[in-house]
């Protein structure tokens, strides 16, 4: 088969098609052939050599995909060969196959074709782990989210909408701002030309945000905190404006407010197959119903995944970006 292999790192012209040796699916792994992946920030991380994979995973990037099972490996059941599926990846998306653990798949939902369906994977379980499962945003909560046209942003709007709660967000320009606004996002921020911490206090009577899922790191944690409501939540899942920061703890016991920061990548197998087992009985529904959709700025063929490593690294997209095979 061929997969994009990463033989030095650098930039997006280290990304290679070449010829490989097909994956074999373990105990408790299918074999997938692949339809399309996405490309996420992580995969930009590990290209130029920040982001290994977990021990085990396949070194070739790509943190989701969708396609069909080719084959079953040992002790999988409920799934059958030529099932259309989408995955979540510790690695090994960038690929014409991948052996994915039966307990990361999920079902191509209603009303998603099957090259769209690997926009999902990745940005339903990390929104839906974070937001949900360990934040805790409720109805008529506020949730901020920075990077509100991000691929993560995009789907972090429409679930919160989804949930009733009061959706603000963060993005660089008119136009990022209106597809938020069209995709249900109630309060824009400019972060380019706003100070996000004011203009959400103005927004919201001076309470502050009851949840905020940050990718920015140590550049906005103060202001985050600032931004917080009594009770916040703030979960951070990327650390893109630096990993050191120094905390105001006098602020957080004020607000009694709670901080997480986690990653998915190379969590267990058996929290991440509860994650996905969360998104396939909270999410696909809404997912089927229309309510809650993938929002695609472009697709490329799997080949020029470098051209899609430089539509990401520029910050023009909206939403999420696909290979295809």
């Amino acid at each position: 088969m061929h997969a994009i292999t990463i033989e030095q790192p650098g930039g997006p012209e280290a990304l290679v098609w070449a010829d490989v040796p097909d994956p074999v699916p373990g105990e408790g792994e299918v074999l997938v052939e692949v339809a399309a992946s996405a490309v996420n920030r992580a995969d930009v991380l590990q290209r130029q050599g920040f982001y290994d994979p977990p021990p085990g995973a396949s070194r070739y990037p790509g943190l989701e995909c969708s396609g069909r099972i080719a084959a079953l490996g040992a002790g999988v059941s409920g799934w059958s060969v030529g099932d259309e599926v989408c995955a979540l990846l510790a690695g090994g998306g960038y690929a014409q196959r991948v052996a994915v653990p039966a307990g990361q798949l999920l079902p191509v939902p209603a009303g998603v074709d099957l090259v769209t369906a690997a926009a999902l994977p990745e940005v339903v379980t990390t929104v839906w782990s974070n937001v949900f499962m360990v934040a805790g945003l409720r109805p008529g909560e506020t949730l901020l989210v920075h990077g509100g046209a991000s691929g993560i942003g995009t789907m972090a709007v429409q679930l919160g909408k989804a949930v009733g709660a009061t959706v603000a967000v963060t993005a660089g320009g008119p136009e990022k701002l209106a597809r938020c606004k069209e995709l249900g996002a109630d309060i824009l921020i400019d972060y380019r030309e706003q100070d996000f911490v004011a203009e959400l206090r103005a927004a919201t009577g001076g309470a502050g945000a009851d949840v905020i899922l940050d990718i920015m790191g140590a550049k906005y944690l103060a202001r985050n905190v600032d931004a917080l409501a009594v009770n916040g939540r703030l979960a951070v899942i990327g650390l893109q404006g630096g990993v050191k920061a120094e905390l105001n703890l006098g602020a957080l016991l004020a607000k009694r407010a709670a901080i997480t920061a986690t990653s998915l990548r190379a969590r267990p197998l058996e929290e991440k197959a509860a994650i996905v087992a969360a998104v396939r009985e909270h999410v696909w529904p809404l997912v089927a119903a229309g309510r809650v959709r993938p929002v695609v700025h472009a697709a490329f063929p799997m080949a020029q995944a470098a051209e899609a490593h430089r539509v990401m690294e520029s910050g023009t997209h909206v939403g999420k970006l696909l290979l295809t095979v």
